[in-house]
């Protein structure tokens, strides 16, 4: 394989994960990263950080068209930054000292989890539409257009949220996944955010995070401007096509769609971890 059908091979990948990415919330790097490591046979951090420089694009591309939308809320989404920025630029100092197979062992494991949780059905609490004392005081409660209307929903837990914030911004650091699926998982199971809400108000705030944890990757070398360059494009691609189907998108679809594709490539990361494979 020559270099230009390698960076054509890398480039339509990447507009697929930008697709997914946009769609599922995850930002593109939990297929990424994989993509590269497992077919491409990439070093896992160059990986990481071609996948940290794609989610910075994700974010823009994505995260413009939701919040013209009106889906994302942007009060939540800047709130919870606060958590994950500190949490990525953790995660990036621990990344430089741990091998590669732990990361993927790790990197498998989170993804496995996140799965499992994504694929339970979130049962109707009837405090769901209670306002919460806390989220009401920072204003966090919003409203979203869906095919019937405006939906107005309550923010709850914002505590617990802004704790599993941090620990996703850690693994955003650690893994180069853009925490995109425990930010979901967060907003989704903890602070009882509708799905599109969750995966819309994700998109917007992975590319802070990314961007905190990626200058301490490329500080360490591990930004490859030959690899970055047709991954970014790519996920900016798929990820604007992304945005154009979600409004239309059946929230049960996209949470079938956002387990299955963590749920392979979890299986697959832990495997290659644990043999030693990567």
């Amino acid at each position: 394989m020559n270099v230009l059908e390698f960076t054509a091979l890398v480039w339509l990948g990447s507009v697929i994960a930008g697709f997914l990415g946009s769609l599922t919330g995850l930002g593109g790097g939990v297929v990424l990263v994989p993509l590269l490591t497992l077919f491409f046979k990439v070093d896992i951090r160059y990986a990481v950080g071609a996948s940290l420089v794609s989610v910075i694009a994700t974010s823009s591309g994505a995260a413009a068209a939701y919040v013209k939308e009106g889906i994302s809320n942007i009060r939540i989404g800047m709130f919870l930054e606060i958590a994950t920025t500190l949490g990525a630029v953790l995660g990036a100092f621990l990344a430089v000292r741990i091998s590669t197979g732990t990361i993927a062992i790790v990197f498998g494991a989170v993804l496995l989890y996140s799965a499992y949780v994504a694929g339970q059905p979130r049962t109707k609490d009837p405090l769901d539409d209670v306002p919460d004392p806390l989220a009401t005081r920072l204003r966090l409660n919003g409203s979203f257009p869906t095919p019937e209307g405006m939906r107005h929903y309550c923010v709850r837990r914002v505590p617990a949220g802004f704790s599993l914030m941090f620990g996703a911004g850690a693994l955003s650091g650690l893994l180069g996944i853009g925490s995109g699926a425990v930010k979901v998982l967060a907003m989704d199971q903890a602070m009882r955010i509708p799905f599109k809400v969750s995966t819309t108000t994700s998109n917007f705030m992975i590319g802070v995070t990314a961007a905190a944890s990626a200058g301490v990757y490329l500080s360490r070398g591990y930004i490859d401007p030959g690899l970055s360059m047709p991954v970014m494009l790519g996920v900016l691609t798929g990820s604007f096509l992304g945005s154009r189907m979600l409004f239309k998108a059946e929230t049960k679809s996209l949470r079938l769609v956002f387990s299955a594709i963590i749920l392979l490539l979890g299986a697959q990361m832990l495997y290659k971890g644990m043999a030693g494979k990567i």
